[in-house]
């Protein structure tokens, strides 16, 4: 079967995403475009997984529990969990590795914790765009350790890219899948780089509006989180 996905939207807990990406909404609206499964993946933390999966629920659309981790070299890296339990135990540890800044509200934006009723039950005072202290073997070891499978994230841009800040993809790391942006319609100045890797294109939704549209699938045969997971291994 055809699993159409989403597997990179941000919440309304990334400041830089919109205050209206609260957990009805993005699962309203990834149900509203076809999608079959989505990802929370907000900047360093897990804190509005839970309610999306509940709401999910609801809808028949399986909500994976992920995060957008920054490491120290400025490489932005998608990691996605089979629980909400595994992916809470790598934020306990990415938390220990941020610096300790408050969040300042008028340059960066409010960091929203929301409810399965998309009322707000809280705000995180610490910072969470920002680079942390582990080293992209250290996230990709972290997230292995927690069951998870770690992802480059936009490998075409110009910053926050493996590509762009380390200027290739090292070969130790356990990758078989790298994410382009959903902007780019011709792949093919990457392939050079990325022949042996799986593709998948996502949003990075700030925006309910850009969150994909029913065009990118997987294909399995159980529409459940560990099948799903199981492509990225």
């Amino acid at each position: 079967m055809r699993c159409y996905y989403d597997f990179h939207i941000h919440s309304a807990l990334s400041p830089c995403a919109s205050n209206d990406m609260t957990p009805n909404n993005i699962v309203n609206m990834a149900h509203l475009k076809g999608l079959n499964a989505i990802a929370i993946t907000d900047h360093n933390s897990t804190k509005n997984v839970r309610a999306a999966v509940k709401v999910g629920d609801k809808l028949d659309i399986i909500v994976i529990a992920g995060m957008e981790t920054e490491t120290a070299e400025e490489v932005h890296i998608i990691s996605l969990f089979p629980t909400i339990e595994l992916a809470e135990k790598a934020e306990e540890v990415i938390r220990q590795h941020l610096p300790q800044i408050k969040n300042k509200e008028k340059i960066f934006g409010e960091q929203l914790i929301i409810d399965e009723n998309d009322n707000i039950v809280g705000k995180e005072e610490q910072m969470l765009i920002t680079a942390t202290s582990l080293s992209v073997n250290d996230v990709f070891s972290l997230v292995k350790a927690c069951g998870g499978v770690a992802i480059p994230a936009h490998i075409d841009r110009d910053s926050y890219s493996i590509l762009s800040n380390l200027g290739f993809i090292p070969n130790d790391l356990s990758i078989s899948t790298v994410e382009i942006s959903k902007k780019i319609i011709d792949v093919s100045e990457y392939l050079k780089n990325i022949q042996k890797y799986s593709v998948i294109r996502n949003s990075d939704a700030h925006y309910l509006g850009d969150i994909s549209e029913k065009i990118n699938y997987i294909e399995i045969t159980d529409n459940s989180t560990q099948e799903i997971l199981q492509k990225f291994i």
